[in-house]
């Protein structure tokens, strides 16, 4: 089932999570024991993300170094196949920009719907790690828009080869990223915002926005999108933070805020252990005012940590 179609019969809130592929070299039990502990809350969708290629430098005999191509985390689409006829529920691959040819995107999308696969999750992508820019393929997408349109299409039956003429029509519900903080790299919301409208008007179907710990930005965010003509459902991302690490991680790296009273809360901290308590009390109450407001469904970011998520979930829901 889609997405949008979950979100259509639903009655309450949905639940959904989003897992990391295992590392290379790992077993795939690694991620099971991720996911088994949220399953009794019937999550509608699972998320897999994807992650390009990072380079490594190999020093060769005549002292020069070659760079070598790796990924740390092959098999989003394996995987996501594996979960759905594992546990009988529906998941979403990630499928980025970077690192993909317009060609290769295409084939990533034919081996998704050949397993049945009928959602994605369509993002630009990072930068190459060391790079400050996002640098795209020769012949790949500049931005998610155009991967939008590419995938638009083909659930119009057209591909890249002109030959085909009348070609079988793939099905995909297809989700993009919303920033209630604004993309990083935007001027400001307003731009932001036109972005975000050319994916929907590219053909996406559904908003899935970055983690805050600020529901107001959230409705802020959500009411700004409507007057913008953006009328797609728009499902708020969630994720606790359970580390001193994150206290001044996860500003840095998703370029967002902690509201003053989390802040409070996590400045009297002295181990992680208090953070994870501070960050599943706040999550609780965070996802319950979500709830309240009738938002279609929460999506957590576990980045393969499920005990923090179980707890908010359990205690919201």
């Amino acid at each position: 089932m889609k997405v949008t179609e979950h979100i259509a019969n639903a009655k309450r809130t949905l639940f959904s999570f989003e897992v990391l592929p295992s590392l290379k070299g790992r077993d795939i039990q690694d991620l099971y024991d991720g996911i088994e502990p949220l399953m009794e809350f019937n999550p509608s969708f699972i998320n897999v993300t994807y992650h390009r290629e990072e380079f490594v430098y190999k020093k060769l005999n005549n002292g020069l170094h070659e760079r070598i191509a790796m990924r740390k985390r092959p098999g989003t689409v394996s995987i996501c196949a594996a979960i759905k006829y594992k546990y009988g529920v529906d998941t979403v691959p990630h499928l980025i920009c970077g690192g993909f040819t317009r060609d290769e995107t295409e084939a990533a999308l034919l081996d998704m719907h050949y397993l049945g696969i009928n959602n994605v999750l369509a993002l630009r992508g990072d930068p190459v790690k060391g790079e400050s820019q996002f640098i795209p393929e020769k012949e790949g997408h500049a931005n998610a828009s155009t991967l939008v349109r590419q995938i638009a299409q083909m659930n119009h039956g057209h591909y890249i080869d002109d030959e085909i003429v009348e070609g079988i029509p793939t099905d995909f519900d297809i989700g993009v990223a919303g920033y209630p903080e604004k993309h990083f790299e935007a001027q400001n919301m307003k731009t932001d915002l036109r972005y975000l409208k050319e994916k929907v008007d590219a053909g996406a179907h559904y908003i899935v926005t970055q983690l805050f710990f600020d529901n107001a930005k959230f409705f802020q965010f959500v009411e700004d999108c409507r007057k913008a003509g953006i009328n797609v459902p728009i499902i708020p991302g969630l994720k606790p933070i359970t580390t001193l690490k994150h206290i001044t991680f996860l500003p840095k790296t998703f370029h967002i805020d902690i509201p003053e009273a989390l802040g409070d809360e996590l400045e009297k901290c002295k181990n992680n252990a208090d953070v994870m308590r501070v960050g599943i009390e706040w999550g609780i109450e965070q996802t319950k005012e979500l709830i309240k407001a009738g938002v279609p469904c929460i999506h957590f970011y576990t980045m393969g940590k499920s005990e923090a998520v179980k707890q908010i979930v359990k205690g919201a829901y």
